[in-house]
């Protein structure tokens, strides 16, 4: 029996009322999809799926995958601006942490001196923090005028410096290293350990040096000098200590060591002050009453009128009170500058004794 029923049309949907969306092409290898349906119109409703026999209607996107993309995107956006929040909060935490944990610079100035941190350890460095601390002395005498250093302990003009510097004076001067003059009262002296205090008058505001350690220097020690050799304000010579405990013999004061008429002295003041070392006399006779101190040896260059000065260690501290020198004469009665041979009064000594000077010294 034959089957006469009619084969079924294939049934071919509407045409859709708006043109299908298509991609953008802008150069090769970018493609752009507009950002909605052509015409502005609604997508049509979902309905059921037909096979078909014929050819398929071009189609774009469903609407299903356009909201997905757009969460996509919207997700895509939020990761975006959720990443840049945290990248610029770890920005700023790095920068915080970053700022706690930066080295410490160091400081401008030297622990307890005024040495710069950048010229620390150089001469010229001391020299440029220590040389205000360091002033010249004029003391006048019957028996002449001589010429010494000092060092200002205080702000207010309280100064160190050698016995045999202000020894028998009746009238002190003093210029400091910015060139003003002052007039000075011995305020205490201790011949035994060859230091006297002396004070400004109407001082204020100066610069007071740093007492260093002298318990702690060693041989090979790099030092400063800064004094007024022959009157030459503000000189600086460096060099080492070359020696410690030297037991160097001064005479105690000038009024004992003087003789001949009008109070002429027998040490000639171009030679620096009389003393004895190893047994020998060096720049005269020290007379019948002298005395014995432990001093450091340098051969940072010492010439009279850097009795009374600074020895100071490269951090710009006073270790030592510069007290003799040896200076040769020729056989023309010349002297010669200085040979290496300097001897300084330890400012363990000075900072032993302050008290006792403050106080009226000793006699």
């Amino acid at each position: 029996m034959t089957d006469h029923t009619q084969p079924q049309q294939p049934y071919y949907p509407p045409r859709p009322p708006y043109e299908p969306v298509r991609p953008i092409t802008t150069e090769p290898g970018t493609t752009v999809w507009p950002s909605g349906f052509g015409g502005g119109h609604t997508p049509p409703p979902a309905g059921p799926s037909y096979a078909t026999a014929g050819p398929a209607p071009a189609a774009g996107p469903t609407p299903v995958s356009r909201r997905r993309a757009k969460r996509g995107v919207g997700l895509m956006a939020a990761v975006a601006i959720a990443a840049a929040a945290i990248g610029g909060g770890t920005a700023t935490l790095v920068q915080q942490l970053t700022a706690q944990d930066a080295p410490v610079t160091a400081s401008s100035v030297v622990s307890g001196t005024n040495v710069s941190a950048s010229s620390a350890g150089t001469v010229a460095g001391v020299a440029e923090a220590v040389s205000p601390s360091i002033v010249e002395i004029s003391a006048s005498s019957t028996s002449g005028k001589s010429t010494g250093s000092g060092v200002i302990i205080t702000d207010d003009g309280e100064i160190v410096t050698n016995n045999h510097v202000i020894s028998g004076a009746s009238d002190i001067t003093v210029r400091t290293s910015d060139g003003k003059t002052y007039r000075a009262e011995v305020v205490g002296k201790d011949p035994d350990k060859d230091l006297a205090l002396i004070k400004l008058q109407g001082a204020s505001g100066l610069k007071a040096a740093t007492l260093g350690d002298s318990s702690k220097v060693k041989v090979g020690d790099e030092v400063v000098a800064i004094g007024s050799p022959e009157g030459l304000t503000g000189t600086v010579t460096s060099g080492i200590v070359s020696a410690l405990d030297r037991d160097v013999t001064v005479a105690k004061d000038a009024e004992e060591d003087s003789g001949g008429q009008d109070g002429q002295q027998r040490w000639d003041p171009r030679q620096g002050w009389p003393f004895e070392f190893g047994g020998q006399e060096f720049n005269g006779d020290t007379g019948s009453s002298k005395t014995t101190y432990k001093a450091l040896q340098t051969d940072a260059s010492l010439n009279p009128g850097n009795s009374g000065g600074a020895l100071i260690n490269m951090n710009g501290e006073i270790i030592g009170i510069n007290s003799a020198m040896y200076a040769p004469s020729s056989s023309s009665g010349s002297t010669a500058g200085s040979v290496g041979l300097g001897f300084a009064i330890p400012v363990d000594t000075l900072k032993a004794d302050l008290d006792t000077l403050r106080s009226g010294g000793r006699s």
